[in-house]
């Protein structure tokens, strides 16, 4: 079947076509959070494991269980939101660079960032490194000074 569209129509189309894909990125953003976030709960907890001593050392000088907890928890965010950071100037050039090439079919086509919610996205980074770091942040204040400063 032959079907007619005006301008209109076919700018309503694309428009539909583009709200498709947008909501299916949103979605895969969700998921890549939630991967995100067991990575992160992963590396601290190994990081925790792995750096028992300097943690009862650092505890024997005189850092509080608040100070090994505050610790923990800004590297958390500082993995979280540097991951974010890299991933958001990687895609707003994967933008940049579809929209350039779709220019010469259709002129009019423009690449808009969305600073809102791209600040969103670095504020959800700072929670999930945050809510990321209970855990590992809670063991890391829990450990022994006396076992940790004999660990290996």
């Amino acid at each position: 079947m032959i079907e007619v569209e005006n301008k209109q129509d076919l700018r309503d189309g694309f428009d539909r076509t583009i709200t498709f894909a947008l909501n299916l990125l949103y979605a895969l953003l969700g998921m890549s959070l939630l991967v995100a976030a067991l990575g992160v709960v992963n590396t601290l907890a190994m990081a925790v494991f792995e750096r028992r001593r300097e943690l009862g050392l650092l505890r024997a000088i005189g850092l509080d269980r608040g100070g090994v907890k505050r610790m923990v928890r800004l590297e958390s965010v500082l993995i979280s939101v540097f991951g974010a950071a890299i991933g958001m100037a990687f895609g707003v050039f994967l933008a940049w660079a579809a929209g350039t090439t779709m220019t010469v079919t259709l002129p009019e086509l423009r690449t808009v960032l969305p600073y809102p919610k791209l600040l969103l996205m670095l504020l959800a980074a700072v929670l999930v490194g945050l809510a990321a770091a209970q855990w590992p942040a809670r063991r890391a204040a829990r450990l022994d000074v006396l076992d940790s400063i004999t660990a290996d």
